[in-house]
């Protein structure tokens, strides 16, 4: 019987979603500043009403778009969150910077699985960062999808990346109940993350997400 991956719900929009999230034993809850793209979209003042709620030692992640550290660290300490999420790339030193100045903050670089260069990049960057995060976006469009994209990319070159970078490893894009012991199985990730696979309308459904949960726990015997 193999471990439950750490399990991180995003596109948390309320104290009430976090909550019920919370409630289904989830580990990590994604708070999205302003992106690009994509959905579930709050002002830094409601992530920092909710991030003030969630207790240890759930996990509260600021997904952020910014590429400069001085904005990121302002964003952070406005937001209260554990952990930083960097969507974007950004430039060679921001890493050690946001290291030095916040210390005891997590950070998680997301790289988009697009083709064997994704794994490499994921390898190189692994050293700087606490985790990796594994979406489906494609940084290249004229408007960045950045995440919350809903849709599966390719798993194998997710493994290679889980089995080269010597760190934990979030897998996101796509992911429900029906194909999560797939994921498992062929990713072998430290984490999960989802957010359109629990959600109807927009909205956190209770049913979906008792329903992912459950599978992963089946998996995982």
């Amino acid at each position: 019987m193999r471990a439950l991956p750490r399990i991180k719900i995003c596109c948390i929009r309320d104290k009430a979603e976090a909550a019920l999230a919370i409630a289904h034993g989830v580990h990590a809850l994604g708070l999205v500043s302003a992106m690009p793209s994509g959905p579930g979209v709050i002002d830094d003042a409601q992530i920092a009403a909710i991030a003030a709620t969630v207790p240890p030692p759930v996990a509260t992640f600021l997904l952020t778009a910014l590429t400069d550290a001085d904005a990121i660290i302002r964003q952070q300490r406005r937001c209260g969150c554990n952990t930083i999420q960097l969507v974007d790339a950004v430039p060679a030193g921001t890493h050690a910077r946001l290291r030095d100045a916040l210390p005891g903050i997590a950070l998680v670089q997301v790289i988009h699985v697009v083709d064997r260069g994704s794994v490499d990049e994921a390898v190189a960057l692994a050293p700087q960062v606490d985790a990796l995060l594994l979406d489906s976006g494609n940084p290249l469009l004229a408007v960045k999808e950045l995440g919350g994209t809903g849709r599966v990319h390719d798993w194998g070159l997710s493994h290679a990346i889980v089995e080269r970078s010597g760190r934990p490893v979030f897998l996101a894009g796509g992911l429900r109940p029906d194909n999560v012991a797939e994921a498992m199985r062929t990713v072998q990730p430290f984490g999960l993350d989802l957010c359109s696979g629990v959600r109807v309308d927009g909205h956190l459904d209770a049913a979906r997400l008792a329903a992912f949960v459950a599978a992963a726990q089946a998996a995982c015997s």
